[in-house]
Parts: structure tokens; C-alpha cells; sequence
């Protein structure tokens, strides 16, 4: 039983990290896509810029949700897995 235990802890680390790694990849990457065609846009169009900017913030907001979905899923899963 207690072989079970070790096995579901470290499925549990393993778990989390994937979680991490990979739900913090993602939206990273989209952000700078996002901020790149913003600073192109405005680049282009300097007159554009107010109205662009509560765009990017809102965006950027988004997407940051879900990094922190993915970091939250990790919290648990280290929660849960060294609960049992």
C-alpha cells in the first residue's frame, strides 16, 4: 500500500510540472504575439494608439487567465497528491 502511495505522490509532482510547462508556453508566447501586432499597428497607425491600447490590455487579460488556470491546477494537484 504504501508502495501506491509514493507512486501517486510522484505522479502527482510529475503532474504538476507538466502543468505548469506547458499551460504557462502557450499563453507566453501568444502575449508577445499579441504585443508584437500591437507595436506593428501602432507603428503603422500612431493615431490608432488610443484606441488600441484598452484592446491589448483586455487581451493580454485573457490570456494571462489562462496561465493562471493552469498554475492553479498544479496548486492542486500538489494538494491532492500529497494528501493521500
Amino acid at each position: 500500500m504504501e508502495e501506491f502511495v509514493s507512486y501517486v505522490k510522484i505522479a502527482a509532482l510529475l503532474g504538476a510540472a507538466f502543468a505548469v510547462a506547458i499551460g504557462t508556453m502557450g499563453p507566453a508566447l501568444s502575449q508577445g504575439l499579441v504585443g508584437a501586432k500591437a507595436c506593428e499597428n501602432v507603428a503603422k497607425y500612431p493615431e490608432s494608439s488610443s484606441k488600441l491600447f484598452p484592446i491589448l490590455i483586455t487581451s493580454m487579460a485573457i490570456i494571462e487567465t489562462c496561465s493562471l488556470a493552469s498554475v492553479g491546477v498544479s496548486i492542486l494537484l500538489l494538494i491532492y497528491g500529497f494528501a493521500a
